[in-house]
């Protein structure tokens, strides 16, 4: 294949291989935020996308699929326990999200993430054409940026980091701290969802390795030069939001929505939580206000029901197979409570959904409830908003998240004060037409301004700045 002037790389292909029971081979496009929100930019480019294809010990050669051209990385079913399983899932994330789990570190996981990632670099040197420009996303591929700069300095590198980044004094834990650091200064521009992660970021740049910052630019040190400026700072990542305006106006999605509701025994209002099962979004909590306000007969099952979706996440890693089993006991023992013939306390779905079903969801769902502990963003919260074109609904939004930075007409709660998010909950329960419409059109039209494209084509003009302004 030629070389690309803009070459994406992240963990994942934004395809999924699907096998018939005949044997043949197809690709579907992925669920999931990264996806949905570089698709469009990838339309709109003549770029590549490099990333693992999500199967073990599977070697395919470069191909299109979606109109994207795609450079397929192989890792060994080894390499997908110990760098993706291992050292990102269960060391990175839990570390960077507050330590909410504990992280573990492992050196053998360590040595597999090096190894990884100097392989994708590899993948996106030689798919990037000279001068061009290569983004990479997010904590998996930390060590990218400084490899890729090593291998051709003669490009543009860009990386953004999806999840939250961790205050110093957590930060510093981490046995391969400095080695992270720098390679994620091998990027010209490092974007992160909210100010505090820059913050955080250039303080450990700063006392780890000394360098100097100024506002949001380290000057990392380079022989016989003044140093290479590397931006690192804000940019709050959102959706795309045309798909839900025009699926939220379909007469099929509302007549969906009615029959949701319809479902449910047509309760005053309806609950909606969507996360992936993570001990990070906070499931735990919200399930417990419920289950409080139901105990203490401030809420019933007639009049208000829960809805809680929790896709899929991670089943092999152990932190994760004990939150299914404490989340099911607990909606279960909510349920033997206090379910009537009629009315079912909490709908727990433990699957994903396609989007149309999402959004006659989110149609039918009074309350939202995204009670993250931590989160970079929350694009659900964005979704939520983008689909109410009624201007009703009510948005209840931790401030954990980087969407409270943003989505500032929202009910804001901390999640781990269960007596105040059960205030909260009431509150968006009981809150009057009026007041939700003055708050929803605030919140949709900071979404409908701020989307996908603005993101993009907002880190995309701080890279061509940078590349403008190199020597």
């Amino acid at each position: 294949m030629p070389s690309a002037e803009f070459v994406v790389v992240a963990n994942r292909l934004p395809v999924d291989r699907v096998v018939s029971a005949e044997g043949e081979e197809s690709w579907r496009t992925s669920p999931g935020g990264l996806v949905a929100a570089l698709e469009p930019v990838m339309h709109g480019v003549e770029g590549a996308w490099v990333g693992w294809a999500g199967q073990a010990d599977l070697d395919l050669a470069p191909f299109e699929a979606d109109g994207i051209r795609l450079v397929p990385v192989r890792l060994s079913a080894l390499e997908v326990e110990e760098y993706y399983e291992g050292f990102s899932n269960d060391t990175i994330w839990p570390l960077y999200h507050d330590v909410i789990s504990s992280p573990q570190y492992h050196r053998e996981w360590w040595d597999a993430y090096v190894r990884v990632n100097r392989r994708f670099a590899e993948a996106a040197v030689d798919a990037v054409a000279d001068g061009g420009t290569v983004w990479v996303h997010d904590y998996q591929l930390q060590l990218v940026p400084q490899m890729v700069r090593e291998l051709r300095p003669d490009v543009t590198i860009g990386y953004f980091h999806h999840i939250p980044f961790p205050a110093h004094g957590l930060y510093a834990q981490l046995p391969w701290r400095d080695q992270v650091l720098r390679g994620l200064l091998g990027a010209d521009v490092i974007g992160f969802q909210r100010a505090q992660d820059a913050t955080y970021f250039l303080t450990a740049v700063r006392r780890r390795l000394r360098y100097e910052v100024r506002a949001t630019v380290v000057t990392v040190p380079e022989d016989g030069t003044a140093g290479r400026r590397v931006v690192a700072r804000a940019f709050p990542i959102s959706i795309n939001t045309q798909p839900y305006l025009e699926l939220a106006a379909r007469p099929d999605v509302r007549a969906r929505a009615a029959e949701i509701r319809e479902g449910l025994g047509n309760p005053r209002k309806i609950l909606l939580g969507v996360d992936r099962l993570d001990y990070t979004k906070g499931i735990r909590h919200r399930i417990k206000a419920y289950g409080e306000l139901l105990d203490q007969g401030r809420l019933s099952v007639e009049d208000v029901t829960f809805v809680q979706v929790a896709s899929p996440s991670r089943e092999r890693v152990d932190a994760y197979v004990h939150l299914r089993d404490e989340i099911e006991l607990a909606v279960a023992r909510i349920n033997g409570n206090h379910d009537t013939m009629d009315h079912t306390a909490i709908r727990y779905l433990h699957q994903g959904f396609p989007r149309e079903e999402m959004v006659a969801l989110y149609l039918a769902a009074d309350v939202m409830l995204v009670t993250a502990l931590r989160d970079g963003m929350n694009l659900v919260a964005k979704e939520y908003v983008a689909t109410r074109d009624d201007n009703r609904g009510v948005l209840v939004l931790s401030e954990f998240t980087g969407a409270a930075d943003e989505l500032r007409q929202a009910v804001r709660v901390n999640p781990h004060d269960i007596e105040g998010l059960k205030e909260s909950i009431l509150v968006a329960v009981n809150m009057p037409p009026a007041e939700q419409g003055r708050r929803m059109r605030s919140l949709r039209k900071r979404v409908l301004e701020h989307d996908v494209d603005a993101w993009s084509r907002s880190f995309l003009a701080a890279l061509r700045q940078v590349s403008a302004a190199r020597p």
